[in-house]
């Protein structure tokens, strides 16, 4: 007979052998989660989201992590109800990693037979409706996986892999291609002149597959005006089909503002975020995108000094938004000193707003972010500050846009012989042991 110590060994053996959020080494800073579960809620939950099943299981493993066990099997509950009317049936693959989570939260709880009830589940499961063979797992594990990586920002190669896989074996899946598109887009969204030729051929052929996906239509046109195509007219009616539609971070409404990122569009811009807010006027999410218009108008667009009134609707919403999104509003923060900066009298309350950012205890990703701000702030205040802090968002490994763009600003120091910080940097860059230099003309 087996003892209590060996069946507790079996049992954690079991546990970890399922392909599940708790299994996926999904480890992240309490920061990193909190942010990650805002996005979450920005999707929305309307009836009809093809993903809201794995939405819900993703936050009920954040809350897990952020200790709310109550609120983490609440989501896995729903998670489960969600892929039923999704689905239209009570059990199938799809329902794998859902009764994967519940196994391990009550593992977690301490209640043993209600984990191995989940764990019989899954094997349940997996014996109705096997995998195509040993070595590989169903196409809705695959697909969940890979939507779940891609949130984390782990390996893209991996979060590509695993969304082919998931493709190839179920090709009729429309939105695992979408969101599949939707990963690789991530990738290139700094990108000022749009994404490669073949890449946006791909992005066209996924959009007529997916009609109904306005985001990845908005995309679209996002791409064809970088290009200096003339898509006002259609990004006017886009934008109208999709102020008809639920709020969400997926409606496309961000995507459709970026697209009016210049000088000739962008109060048109204004216009159209404000209009979405008439309409909806308690969208935490509307106001996150309506400070984003003021701001390029405000920081980039402004000829000259801005209006007051128009410096002064931006405050206002930006304090709304940094109150709305207590856990990730650092970017709006220094936005927020970059606007009082463009203002008469606001000068001195742009400085003690980096300034205290500077004091706070930050992760590196993000003194990464706020070094790059502050130093592109200082720019024309006071040069070699501005250097020193560009050198320490260089300094920081974490590989993202706010390091290469760091980097690019100083090769371009380096380049200028005359100026008198030229041979540190010059030494600076050279001991960066990831840094290769780029052919910058």
């Amino acid at each position: 007979m087996m003892s209590a110590a060996q069946s507790q060994t079996t049992l954690v053996a079991k546990l970890q052998a399922l392909q599940c959020h708790f299994t996926w080494d999904l480890e992240f800073i309490r920061t990193k989660l909190l942010r990650l579960n805002d996005k979450l809620v920005d999707i929305g939950t309307e009836e009809g989201n093809s993903w809201l099943g794995h939405i819900y299981n993703l936050r009920g493993f954040i809350q897990y992590k952020l200790g709310s066990n109550e609120d983490a099997q609440s989501f896995f509950n729903k998670a489960a109800e969600a892929f039923s009317q999704m689905r239209n049936a009570d059990d199938g693959p799809w329902l794998v990693v859902n009764y994967g989570n519940l196994a391990w939260l009550h593992h977690h709880l301490g209640d043993q037979a209600e984990s191995e009830a989940y764990l019989s589940k899954v094997d349940a499961l997996m014996k109705k409706y096997p995998p195509p063979s040993q070595d590989e797992l169903h196409a809705e594990t695959y697909a969940e996986k890979a939507w779940t990586l891609m949130k984390f920002s782990t390996d893209k190669e991996l979060v590509t892999d695993y969304f082919q896989r998931a493709i190839r074996m179920q090709p009729d899946m429309v939105e695992w291609n979408t969101s599949h598109v939707i990963a690789l887009t991530r990738e290139l969204k700094h990108s000022d002149k749009g994404v490669p030729a073949e890449f946006l051929e791909e992005v066209r052929v996924a959009k007529e597959l997916d009609p109904d996906n306005l985001y990845l239509a908005a995309y679209y046109l996002q791409q064809r005006a970088k290009k200096k195509e003339d898509v006002k007219d259609e990004t006017r009616e886009l934008a109208e089909k999709v102020l008809r539609n639920p709020v969400s971070s997926y409606s496309g409404i961000k995507v459709i503002l970026r697209a009016h990122r210049n000088r000739e569009s962008i109060d048109e811009a204004i216009a159209l975020a404000e209009e979405a807010l008439k309409q909806h006027p308690d969208e935490r999410y509307l106001k996150k995108c309506a400070t984003l218009c003021y701001k390029w108008k405000i920081v980039y667009f402004s000829e000259g000094r801005p209006q007051q009134s128009m410096i002064d609707r931006a405050v206002s919403l930006l304090n709304e938004v940094i109150s709305l999104y207590p856990h990730s509003s650092l970017v709006k923060k220094i936005d927020l000193a970059n606007v009082h900066a463009k203002s008469n009298h606001g000068k001195a309350k742009a400085e003690e707003i980096y300034q205290d950012l500077l004091r706070k205890d930050l992760e590196p990703a993000d003194k990464q972010v706020l070094y790059n701000h502050y130093a592109k702030y200082l720019d024309r205040r006071d040069e070699n500050q501005a250097i020193q802090y560009h050198m320490k968002a260089a300094a920081i490994p974490d590989k993202c846009f706010y390091r290469d763009n760091s980097i690019k600003v100083l090769e371009k120091i380096k380049k200028r012989r005359r100026h008198p910080m030229c041979e540190e940097v010059e030494e600076f860059l050279e001991k960066l042991p990831y840094y290769q230099p780029t052919n910058l003309p």
